[in-house]
């Protein structure tokens, strides 16, 4: 009976010494790894797979590893749903890394918020994504990518106040992601007291843009603003290129993608877009290491990251929820909630060191001034700004 109250003893203070862990950490990866928002989700995967590996062999979460449950949602809203279902109920995950597709996060995160698991959204960029819940008590929604009440102010400063190009065109397509980004456009805009001479939509898997851009063009449009997640933004470039009608692309981070810089090949070159984070040259120690593991473990096309903001942000959310689930001591969503809202150390990430980058009523980790603007030249993207790629970004 000693020998038992012993065994039980020491039993009980190692579950109060490392918190109520189970024997491992179960993470939900949530995105599109095929379809035409595959090379977000795929990095996006490839990043997290890389920050946990990291993480494991430094001795994981007290001495716990995280496994992560990664499940392919085909960018499709049912599909999201069935797996946030599974997750919860079947994995009985601690919380959710990803979503790509706006739309499809804002079908399925509901079922995390009424299970009280954290579900960090670390590409989806839709203004309404953290906002889904206003009258909740707690909001279990939390983001590491730019949302885009950032980016469409970002992108009307670079056309109007910039470049002085007020006669502009906005294509955007029929997704969720497309339209509320064109509403945030649209209000960007506003403040410059400009009004779109052409608003046109197309939907995915459209190729050929013709009609839309022939409407921009008779409207006297001096620049195309885009919101779109797939292949079709070059459709945009090659169909300017056809009409032989060139004029400046800005749009969304989406066009840093590689769907559309190999598709539109030169035609893609000036396309100029927000950005957290661009592969080369890396401007910390952080992102040098980063990227050089990032080859090495994964080894995409051309030494070039398909998708670098989703493979570096997706990395990013692993360490920020690693970091919750530490100082909560535990895997209870509650729990990590609030650790999530009060970390009490900073974060070193790819994308910045995150030095409490949540409260209970702020769950946008990226703020403006995180945000730089690319452009794509000769299939890369580089940065528009020379101060932008000298500067240490913290």
């Amino acid at each position: 009976m000693n020998i038992r109250r012993h065994i039980f003893a020491v039993a009980a203070a190692a579950m109060l010494s490392t918190g109520a862990y189970a024997a491992d950490i179960k993470v939900g990866v949530i995105g599109p790894f095929t379809g035409g928002s595959a090379s977000m989700g795929v990095s996006m995967r490839d990043g997290v797979r890389l920050a946990t590996k990291e993480i494991n062999a430094a001795g994981g979460i007290d001495g716990n590893k995280i496994v992560l449950v990664e499940r392919d949602d085909e960018a499709k809203n049912e599909r999201g749903v069935q797996i946030a279902q599974e997750l919860i109920n079947n994995e009985k995950v601690a919380a959710t890394l990803g979503y790509i597709n706006t739309g499809v996060a804002l079908a399925s995160q509901r079922f995390f918020q009424e299970a009280k698991i954290p579900v960090i959204n670390n590409v989806a960029t839709g203004t309404l994504v953290t906002k889904q819940f206003p009258n909740a008590a707690e909001n279990y929604v939390f983001r590491t990518s730019a949302a885009d009440n950032i980016q469409a102010p970002m992108i009307a400063k670079e056309a109007v106040e910039k470049r002085g190009l007020k006669k502009v065109a906005i294509l955007a397509d029929s997704t969720n992601y497309g339209q509320l980004g064109r509403e945030d456009m649209e209000k960007a805009l506003k403040t410059y007291g400009v009004t779109p001479v052409a608003t046109e939509k197309f939907n995915l898997g459209d190729v050929d843009m013709t009609s839309q851009l022939l409407k921009a063009k008779n409207a006297g449009a001096e620049v195309i603003l885009t919101y779109a997640i797939g292949p079709e933004l070059a459709q945009i470039a090659n169909g300017m290129a056809k009409l032989g009608w060139k004029k400046p692309m800005i749009g969304s981070w989406t066009l840093s993608m590689a769907s559309f810089i190999d598709t539109a090949g030169k035609n893609g070159n000036g396309a100029t877009m927000p950005e957290t984070f661009i592969q080369n040259p890396p401007t910390t120690p952080k992102r040098k290491a980063f990227v050089e593991a990032y080859l090495k473990d994964f080894k995409p096309k051309n030494g070039i990251i398909a998708s670098p903001v989703s493979a570096a942000q997706g990395y990013d959310s692993v360490y920020l929820l690693a970091a919750a689930i530490k100082q909560a001591k535990g895997t209870e969503g509650p729990k990590i909630l609030a650790a999530l809202q009060d970390l009490k150390t900073p974060v070193e990430g790819v994308v910045m060191t995150y030095n409490k980058p949540f409260s209970a009523t702020d769950h946008e980790a990226i703020k403006a001034k995180d945000v730089v603007m690319g452009i794509v030249e000769d299939g890369k993207v580089e940065f528009l700004n020379a101060e932008d790629a000298t500067a240490k970004k913290k």
